[in-house]
């Protein structure tokens, strides 16, 4: 009963990360702003299922995918980002001006 609750608590964060990060990419002004957030928060939705996977099944050649899947995105997902951002950088993406930029903009130009 108690691992029921855990695995269910497990799927629902874990989709409510997933959601974050997809809401994330949809909403946020910037590329690098939405690398950002589909990389961290899709990835610890997606760790915190698979988490919840190999604690339903139980047996090793499950538990063993499910670390190893959890491994390759905690390794795959970071150079990912960085080289999605390095691209948009060197393609010249405009990104998303602040009036904080802005002010230190014209502090500097006086």
């Amino acid at each position: 009963m108690l691992m029921e609750y855990i695995i269910a608590g497990l799927i629902i964060s874990g989709g409510f990360f997933c959601f974050v990060a997809g809401l994330g990419v949809l909403r946020l002004p910037d590329v690098l702003i939405r690398m950002h957030a589909s990389t961290k928060a899709g990835t610890l939705g997606a760790g915190l299922i698979l988490i919840a996977v190999a604690v339903f099944f139980g047996d090793i050649p499950t538990i063993t995918r499910a670390v190893a899947t959890i491994l390759f995105l905690l390794i795959t997902a970071p150079v990912a980002a960085h080289m999605i951002g390095r691209a948009a950088f060197r393609a010249g993406v405009p990104l998303w001006q602040t009036k904080i930029e802005e002010g230190a903009r014209e502090k500097l130009s006086r």
